[in-house]
């Protein structure tokens, strides 16, 4: 399907270690070197960055090299609708922007943190998710567009990232998003958060096909979604029970559209596998294994 060239394959860390939730038993005793090992063991190209991983350049450079992977991209947490945050939303992202000039990659991914609950433990997921007044969005337009334009001028490219629990989730407020910012805030389509939030992949991918530079192919679960005890559950239950996994197993996500309308659409860039997964049940290394066959079965990846 695509030209293989200009699209890279990954997969994120959180199938071994759990970013949101450090130190609550999601892969607390898998160490950087056993997760980047087995990334390189599943073939993929690289990864982005968790939580484990040295924050010294030379030294993350040297890890990585040794294993043939690349850095797919950061993360910056945003904080423009918070009273206060933004300069320091402002530094934490040309802080990354060096990072990722570093590592020698581009795309640096973020979502808008404030008032989120996905990383409340006891938070009920849907009940207390944020919705922003119009002032909130101004200055989250606002703050995207300033970041957005900052990369660009700098080489890098903002991908925005929608995620359950947050101000910016469903369709309409993907949507809302785009139409409100420029051409240098780009989306991070993740398949799983926006299925789960009850969007469609396809019509984004077939509305804003110019504004997509980055992709985390993840797959949901709609057994556990639907399930009746976690009506007023949490992320972390969500993520206990089981509801992300890979591409190529149980899950309602249609790669195979996906992937090929991305073709289609001349997409080049990164595909990267994620699924927030709990390791004691989900072997990250016989999932990555099964989600990079697929891939290639699939799409010749």
């Amino acid at each position: 399907m695509f030209d293989t060239k200009n699209v890279f394959l990954g997969i994120t860390p959180t199938c071994w270690t759990n970013d949101d939730f450090p130190n609550a038993g999601l892969g607390d005793d898998i160490p950087f070197e056993q997760c980047v090992d087995e990334i390189a063991k599943a073939g993929f190209a690289g990864c982005s960055i968790g939580h484990k991983f040295p924050r010294e350049v030379e030294t993350l450079n040297h890890e990585m090299q040794r294993r043939q992977l690349r850095v797919s991209e950061p993360w910056v947490s945003t904080y423009f609708t918070c009273d206060g945050l933004e300069e320091q939303t402002v530094n934490d992202f040309r802080t990354q922007m060096e990072f990722v000039r570093a590592v020698g990659g581009r795309d640096i991914g973020l979502a808008e943190l404030g008032q989120a609950v996905h990383t409340v433990k006891d938070a009920d997921l849907h009940a207390e998710k944020p919705v922003f007044t119009d002032e909130q969005w101004n200055r989250l337009v606002t703050g995207l567009n300033r970041l957005g334009n900052m990369a660009t001028a700098s080489g890098a490219r903002l991908c925005y990232h929608p995620h359950m629990g947050t101000g910016v989730q469903s369709q309409d407020e993907v949507t809302t998003l785009l139409e409100r910012t420029n051409d240098n805030v780009h989306l991070l389509l993740d398949t799983g958060h926006l299925s789960w939030a009850g969007g469609k992949p396809m019509d984004i991918l077939t509305n804003y096909a110019h504004r997509i530079g980055h992709v985390h192919l993840k797959n949901v679960r709609y057994s556990v979604m639907t399930k009746p005890a976690l009506a007023h559950a949490s992320f972390f239950d969500f993520i206990k029970a089981g509801i992300f996994t890979v591409p190529g197993d149980d899950g309602i996500v249609d790669f195979e559209a996906i992937l090929r309308q991305l073709a289609q659409n001349h997409y080049a860039g990164w595909l990267v596998v994620e699924a927030e997964q709990d390791p004691a049940l989900a072997p990250p290394l016989t999932f990555a294994k099964k989600a990079r066959a697929y891939l290639r079965e699939v799409a010749g990846l």
